[in-house]
């Protein structure tokens, strides 16, 4: 005769309890051949339960050799004997043990599932398992929609779906009325006339009866074995051993399914979705916001900036900043903007002088700022016309009594309605006429309420000031030089022209790019503080996923026992981490948003950058894996019989 298909040898099991060690099984050997239909019968607390655990490979002995096919499972890995309960065992469990998020056929799935066969091929076979099983009419039916006797029924189709060559089955009709309990046992029978080898354990001799071996245990041993029927029929030897590895589409297929899972679960327990991501999404909002926020006065300072100057250099007399000399230094000449305007470094140059003086129309009589400057001026300083024309080049060579005023002489001189274009105004003593007006915009610095009239520097020089040198001139630099480069070359030709550094230069881009430096430090650090509140979320979602593994541990032992690998196990969990996270992100993104376009305007400029933005899908997805790591990995090292025995 062949090898006994399950062999235990010398089996205990034994499990603490407090300070002492309680033997639930004791020195057990048992064979079993392929083909028989054996029922262990025993009172509560016999051992029967935690034989049948061993049997399926849901528990390990403490001691001895339990063998399957001839294999030690001793030497067995948990995924070769998940590999075992998935391909070759089927588990009828007296409490069913249905996924209450799945239908009848998702239930029924499970397994192939977990052995990666294509989704098309597994509905098919277990939509074909129900319907042989009296349930055609209740494929989409959860388990809560079923009876007990359909649940039960379910359930044997579950063990069925990848073979069941091997059926246990836990009190099949414990939780059965009587007519379910004589289909559930007829069922069982049918099965064992097929091949399947049945293993029932029960403590009811009624039920014993129909196996044609029975088994009866006491307090861990063996109290007799008889055969009541014919011998065991040999059928095919099952496959043990290490699984072979997933191909890539088994592995995709495994994945999808995990998600797909995951999905449902969350759907499930909505409620305590959005309470797992709500600290995700506040944290992901508060990032995106200080960031927007940072961005948004970032550019408001340097468009500020930009209101006195585009890529400016000003040239000044002195030798720095406080020179006390620097008033009485006058080589400062309209020659050496000439000479300027003449490199090619240089966009645009204009010389500067400025004095305040009264501005008079008919009988309004202001204090104001009179600034004789070059027809490039406004160009160099970025001003954009708004009504009439700018000086010219002819009006410099002519010494023109020509003004341009900014928006605030035309409110202050004018009365409404009144069009400037043409109307003559006095310099001090000097009668200038009106010929454009600028557009209004904000100070960069100084007081925004400063009037200005702009000249024509020569008419400045000669006809208001009297002097014959300048107080400062303004190049902006070509867009294709840099600013530092411009600065060089700048110092270095005034230097060879005056033969001495009796001038300094002030380089706006260096204004620029210290606002540059300074608004990236102050937006990291608030954006460090609010990474606080995502750190707090990712907290929170490592403690709810903890729960959620405490809550769902009978779904783990479930799955477990149907075959499914730790890896399974800990992937689907860390999927639920992570699109928990990612959704948050997604919710705490949009929540940015509709600040941004709530709050967001000229008083709080707010920007929204795409970096921020993929940050923050990134910050999501890192904080998924980094928190929901840890209770993946306990979930999935659940052992299987401990799973299931939790309420």
């Amino acid at each position: 005769m062949s090898a006994p298909l399950l062999s235990l040898r010398g089996v205990w099991r034994e499990y603490p309890s407090g300070g002492e060690t309680i033997a639930a099984l004791k020195g057990l050997d048992l064979e079993i051949r392929a083909g028989e239909m054996v029922a262990i019968i025993g009172v509560s607390g016999s051992g029967k339960s935690t034989l049948m655990n061993i049997l399926g490979c849901l528990d390990r002995p403490t001691k001895g050799v339990y063998a399957v096919a001839g294999h030690d499972t001793r030497e067995l890995s948990p995924d070769a004997l998940a590999a075992l309960r998935r391909e070759h065992f089927g588990f009828i469990f007296q409490r069913y043990h249905l996924l209450s998020i799945l239908d009848a056929v998702g239930n029924v799935e499970v397994p192939a599932t977990y052995a990666g066969q294509p989704r098309a091929e597994r509905r098919e076979r277990a939509q074909a398992l129900l319907e042989r099983l009296g349930l055609g009419d209740r494929l989409d039916h959860t388990p809560a929609q079923l009876s007990g006797g359909q649940q039960q029924r379910v359930s044997v189709a579950r063990a069925l779906m990848n073979g069941g060559r091997v059926i246990l089955a836990d009190e099949p009709t414990g939780a059965l009325d009587r007519k379910s309990g004589e289909d559930m046992l007829a069922l069982l029978k049918e099965l064992h006339a097929e091949g399947h080898t049945i293993i029932i354990v029960t403590h009811d001799p009624s039920v014993a009866a129909h196996a044609e071996r029975i088994i009866e245990i006491s307090d861990g041993e063996i109290l007799s074995d008889s055969r009541t029927g014919g011998d065991a029929r040999e059928t095919a030897v099952l496959d043990v051993g290490e699984p072979p590895a997933a191909d890539w589409a088994a592995l995709w297929g495994r994945g999808t399914e995990a998600l797909r899972m995951a999905v449902l679960s969350m759907a499930a327990h909505r409620l305590r979705t959005f309470l797992t991501m709500l600290g995700i999404i506040i944290g992901i909002a508060a990032v995106v916001s200080v960031v927007a926020l940072g961005e948004g006065s970032r550019q408001r300072i340097l468009k500020d900036i930009s209101s006195i100057g585009t890529n400016t250099i000003d040239i000044m007399p002195g030798r720095d900043f406080g020179d006390e000399r620097s008033g009485r230094i006058r080589t400062l000449t309209p020659r050496d903007a000439a000479a300027l305007a003449l490199e090619d470094y240089v966009d645009s140059v204009t010389p500067q002088v400025s004095s305040t003086r009264s501005l008079r129309y008919r009988n309004v009589s202001l204090s104001g700022t009179v600034a004789g400057v070059g027809p490039e001026y406004f160009r160099v300083r970025g001003y954009e016309l708004a009504r009439g024309m700018f000086f010219t080049d002819a009006s410099v060579r002519r010494q023109a009594q020509e003004a341009v005023i900014d928006n605030n002489t035309l409110s202050k001189l004018f009365a409404p309605g009144v069009d400037p274009i043409g109307q003559v105004i006095l310099l001090g003593d000097v009668p200038v006429r009106v010929i454009g007006v600028t557009e209004p915009r904000t100070a960069a610095f100084g007081n925004p309420d400063t009037l200005y009239v702009w000249i024509p520097y020569t008419t400045a020089m000669n006809r208001v000031l009297g002097q014959n040198y300048l107080q400062r001139i303004t190049v902006r630099v070509a867009d294709s030089t840099s600013t530092d480069v411009a600065e060089g070359r700048i110092v270095d030709l005034m230097q060879r022209r005056h033969r001495t550094k009796d001038f300094f230069v002030i380089n706006t881009d260096t204004i620029r790019q210290t606002i540059n430096k300074t608004t990236a430090t102050m937006t990291l650090l608030i954006s460090a503080i609010a990474l606080i509140s995502l750190v707090v979320g990712g907290i929170g979602v490592m403690n709810i996923m903890l729960v959620s593994v405490t809550e769902r541990t009978r779904e783990i032992g479930v799955r477990m026992a149907v075959g499914a690998r730790r890896s399974d196990i800990m992937q689907q969990f860390l999927i639920e981490a992570v699109l928990v996270c990612l959704l948050g992100g997604v919710l705490g993104i949009a929540l940015a948003l509709g600040i941004v376009e709530v709050v967001g305007g000229d008083t709080v400029p707010m920007v929204i950058s795409g970096w921020s933005v993929a940050a923050a899908f990134g910050c999501s997805t890192v904080i998924g894996v980094a928190f929901g790591f840890f209770p993946a990995r306990n979930a999935a090292r659940l052992d299987p019989v401990e799973a299931l025995a939790r309420e």
